[in-house]
């Protein structure tokens, strides 16, 4: 298998995340990719149209995107404790806990996007805040149920940790603990898993 990959592609971090917690880093190429929205990378849009990363290649199922179809995919390779609950309310709870941390990271990116790529004469404050806002209702919901969260990592708790690492790696500024202190216990305690500090964004 081939991945092509960003170190700080909170999307690319998931998927090694899951790599790791599988025992299937050995068996993946990494290949580190450049992607932007305003430029084309031709080689990376001949496996993946759309041109984003992560994009997983492998030799029977040809080229797979976006991250939670090859965290699903990796998931189905291995034969110990699975990341992604087969059936039954942990299932959806799971899913929908990713989907809400992907949510998470979309929105800083996108609020990113508009800080760091648009000129700042044409930058819109009320998109930013309503990014932020998203953000914030978000980590207060997660803030309200980490006492539910599994004692084993699963696909929801990888996501959520990723998106708690990505406010911290692009928006340091942004205290997110202060207000979540249960929610800031847990990831320190999760953030020390060593799938966790082998994909630590580089330091910039």
């Amino acid at each position: 298998m081939r991945l092509h990959f960003s170190p700080r592609s909170p999307w690319a971090r998931k998927v090694m995340v899951v790599a790791h917690e599988a025992g299937l880093v050995a068996h993946i190429e990494i290949v580190e990719t450049s992607a932007s929205p305003v430029t084309v990378n031709h080689d990376l849009a001949t496996q993946n149209p759309l041109g984003k990363l992560p994009c997983l290649v492998t030799e029977a199922e040809g080229a797979l995107y976006d991250s939670r179809v090859i965290c699903q995919y990796l998931d189905s390779r291995h034969s110990g404790h699975k990341l992604v609950p087969h059936e039954g309310p942990a299932r959806w709870l799971a899913l929908r806990r990713e989907a809400l941390a992907d949510g998470i990271c979309d929105a800083s990116l996108l609020a990113r996007y508009e800080t760091v790529l648009r000129p700042r004469d044409r930058q819109w404050q009320d998109w930013l805040e309503g990014q932020n806002r998203k953000v914030h209702r978000a980590l207060d919901h997660l803030s309200g149920e980490v006492e539910s969260f599994p004692s084993l990592p699963d696909i929801g708790t990888i996501a959520i940790a990723v998106a708690l690492g990505y406010r911290d790696f692009r928006f340091p500024e942004d205290d997110w603990r202060a207000t979540r202190p249960k929610l800031a216990l847990w990831y320190e305690t999760f953030a020390r898993r060593p799938s966790m500090q082998a994909t630590r964004p580089p330091e910039e």
